[in-house]
């Protein structure tokens, strides 16, 4: 795992604890940059071709990473959102029809379902508060509702789902299962197959070391003709690059949800930093982020007055460690831990800080012992 740390150099006194948010590249991510801006400004388009093959080990890289069945499965689109409306406003809703979520979404996966209101949908929101969140959502699983929407880890608390036993239930009921894997793919093992989901999307800032901009739509090929297109051109058609024939059809892969010309620049960057994380195994970078979890944790929780407010259940466990102090406002507390250089965000009923499987032990103990500062003033 050391050989990979120099991937990463920050500025001194930084501790940066916000990958649930935004992500650093690793070097090798600007470094694939660099050559493509310089390839731009020498030769312009030249070898385009090869910019095309880094496009393609870009979606093979996230057909392992998401364990898809093909590549053919995999579109590359520009964010979480717009995969999500692909799906809300692809397939055909009936007067009547239910869509059932949690009540700790982040807004993408909520407003995108709400804004299906003047067709006639309803959207029942479940809470996550009870023993056994899965049965409560598969409970409310009724004859009307026709998809399942739930982040793989939602955003404030870190708490994850027990995605496989939803995707048997939604398969037992003949529910469409829908995944928001932002808050999960890059961090932990993520599996489309052993969940049976039919959707599945996330951005790559996060996690996967990424830049914005570029993100992930898996789409099980059974389901793909079910969901209505909603944007067209060149790039989207199953005989892309025959410029003069009139006749054309949508791609058959998930090529078809891919309307317009692709974000080489993103690609570059995004292979580049992926090809970091499959060097290194999601295996191992799960278990040296639950290491740096559990540090935090456990740090924190010594802590006189501070309230976790993350699953105490290892099987719960993301990357993300929510805390509050008791009798100090949230913001007081991010902003004092902005002013010593730790990169964090309010989420919530807490701070929320996201190591990522690199971070250095040094930085959580500093940011541990200016957490107590703060709880001792």
């Amino acid at each position: 795992m050391s050989m990979f740390l120099d991937e990463f150099e920050q500025a001194p006194g930084l501790r940066y604890l916000n990958h649930a948010a935004v992500a650093p590249w690793p070097k090798r991510a600007s470094q694939a940059v660099s050559r493509f801006a310089d390839e731009n400004v020498w030769l312009g388009a030249r070898d385009y071709p090869q910019w095309l093959a880094t496009e393609q080990r870009l979606r093979e890289r996230l057909m392992r990473l998401t364990n898809a069945p093909s590549t053919d499965d995999i579109a590359l689109i520009k964010s979480t959102s717009e995969a999500l409306s692909f799906v809300a406003f692809g397939l055909d809703w009936q007067t009547g029809d239910q869509i059932v979520i949690s009540d700790e979404e982040f807004p993408s996966n909520r407003i995108v379902w709400e804004a299906l209101a003047d067709r006639g949908v309803d959207v029942i929101q479940v809470s996550l508060k009870g023993a056994d969140p899965e049965a409560d959502l598969l409970a409310a699983c009724g004859p009307r509702v026709r998809l399942l929407a739930i982040s793989a880890v939602q955003f404030a608390s870190g708490l994850r789902m027990d995605l496989a036993r939803l995707g048997q239930g939604c398969r037992e009921r003949n529910v469409l299962f829908c995944i928001d894997a932002i808050q999960q793919l890059g961090a932990l093992p993520f599996d489309v197959q052993a969940c049976q989901c039919d959707f599945a999307m996330a951005d790559g800032h996060k996690w996967m070391l990424g830049p914005e901009g570029l993100g992930v739509f898996y789409c099980r090929a059974e389901v793909r003709p079910r969901l209505k297109l909603s944007e067209y051109g060149w790039h989207m058609l199953e005989r892309m690059g025959d410029y003069s024939r009139p006749e054309w059809e949508p791609a058959h892969s998930a090529r078809r949800f891919e309307c317009g010309s692709p974000n080489m620049l993103g690609a570059a960057a995004l292979e580049a930093s992926l090809s970091l994380l499959e060097e290194v195994g999601i295996e191992q970078v799960a278990a040296a982020l639950q290491q740096r979890v559990t540090w935090l944790r456990d740090g924190l929780a010594a802590i006189a007055g501070v309230r976790l407010h993350s699953p105490q259940d290892p099987a719960r466990r993301s990357g993300i460690v929510s805390f509050s102090i008791d009798g100090i406002d949230n913001f007081v507390v991010y902003q004092h831990l902005k002013q010593e250089q730790v990169v964090c965000i309010t989420r919530g009923p807490g701070v929320r800080f996201s190591p990522h499987f690199y971070t250095p032990k040094h930085v959580i103990d500093e940011t541990l012992a200016i957490v107590r500062q703060i709880a001792e003033r």
